[in-house]
């Protein structure tokens, strides 16, 4: 049985693969962006790429207690004055 031999670096943001003395994969955790014969290729690669941080949706919109409490529409109270009557 043969066990599968895995080589990963992870490099301004991005993980660069090895499986298997197989080609070297330049991935973010939900993408594949490139495959190379040589790990030079993909360390240039993924050096020449913008640097990568996951969003997440809590990211995206944070929610402050606070603020939420004061955005929160207002209940009117039931008025007890009587407005004049219109002649």
């Amino acid at each position: 049985m043969q066990t599968a031999m895995l080589s990963k670096t992870h490099f301004n943001g991005y993980d660069v693969i090895n499986v298997n003395n197989g080609p070297w994969r330049v991935c973010t955790h939900h993408d594949r962006l490139g495959s190379f014969d040589s790990r030079e290729e993909a360390m240039a690669f993924a050096a020449s790429l913008p640097a990568y941080q996951e969003r997440t949706a809590m990211a995206a919109q944070p929610q402050d207690p606070a603020k939420a409490a004061t955005t929160a529409p207002l209940k009117k109270e039931p008025s007890t004055a009587k407005s004049p009557a219109k002649k």
